[in-house]
């Protein structure tokens, strides 16, 4: 098996939502008459990968971690499990899809699978974000994908990049029904996950503008667009501050390479109604492994799962 080709699980990281009284005020998207101009944050000259950075990332492995959750959702604190899974692949710029074979038009990406297992009251859900990000760290994620399972439905959103940002969205609500719309290019705050891990010096900083995650646009039920930001870098941590949002997301990782995810903290108002109120939620890493999860797939690797702290 070349060392790009993996078969990866569909994981869920996406969008929250319910079904009973909290149905959303405005939809996912809003046409308006103003475009957002792109945001030249990239770098200029494409990332050229270390042997360190080969050795590990073109091992045949993906790293996954665990994490203990607490996630706000409606007013109140949930446990949960939430798990990291990065692994670089061959992927096709033209079809943004993962390649089957070798081919001379395929893009190295690094891959972020992210997902969330938690419960409201009697009900679970399942929530995922995808991110395929483009090794040479000098273009946008290439695709985005988002979706969330729970008892009152599903949801599915997805992220092309194109000539412009090129979405796709569906849900149950009739407000955030059936949408396709294209989308000025900006910044993404799902491709910063994987662009640190690539490298964190080339994160942008100071004051930018930021398209937020489909997970909280979904979760907060706000317009999918950029949102003005102030962005901190230190050795070990990366701030983003929407002011327009009353939100805060501070990732939290390893100076040294392989700049390792240990933690992370989001800030917001959540809740409806008298229940609103400033939570974070936060996730705190259990365990980390390398492992080619692909393949481990019978009843005597679920040990596995207990490593992770997962079961």
């Amino acid at each position: 098996m070349h060392h790009f080709k993996y078969f990866i699980l569909a994981l869920t990281f996406g969008v929250l939502v319910s079904c009973k009284d909290q149905e959303p005020q405005q939809a996912m998207h809003v046409e308006t008459t103003s475009k957002t101009k792109e945001i030249n944050t990239l770098k200029k000259d494409a990332f050229a990968p270390s042997s360190e950075f080969k050795s590990y990332w073109y091992a045949g492995k993906a790293e996954i971690t665990s994490y203990k959750l607490e996630q706000a959702r409606y007013g109140e604190m949930r446990d949960g499990t939430a798990v990291l899974v990065f692994v670089t692949e061959d992927f096709l710029p033209k079809e943004q899809v993962k390649a089957d074979n070798y081919n001379k038009a395929n893009t190295a990406v690094l891959k972020l699978n992210a997902t969330k297992d938690f419960n409201t009251g009697i009900y679970p859900y399942s929530i995922m974000q995808s991110t395929f990000y483009p090794v040479d760290n000098n273009r946008h994620a290439l695709k985005i994908t988002c979706s969330v399972q729970e008892w009152c439905g599903h949801v599915y959103s997805q992220l092309n990049n194109r000539s412009q940002f090129e979405v796709e969205s569906y849900s149950y609500f009739e407000s955030e029904g059936d949408q396709d719309y294209k989308l000025d290019k900006a910044i993404l705050e799902n491709e910063l996950w994987t662009q640190l891990r690539v490298d964190p010096t080339s994160l942008p900083t100071g004051t930018i503008e930021v398209i937020p995650s489909f997970e909280f646009i979904r979760l907060k039920h706000i317009e999918l667009k950029p949102y003005k930001a102030q962005v901190e870098l230190t050795q070990s941590s990366y701030k983003i501050t929407y002011p327009e949002l009353s939100r805060t997301l501070t990732i939290n990782f390893n100076s040294n390479f392989p700049y390792d995810i240990s933690s992370w903290e989001d800030t917001y108002k959540d809740g409806y109604g008298a229940n609103a109120k400033i939570l974070t939620t936060n996730a705190t890493r259990l365990k980390t492994i390398n492992s080619d999860y692909w393949s481990k797939n019978s009843n005597a690797d679920e040990v596995l799962r207990e490593t992770l702290l997962l079961d």
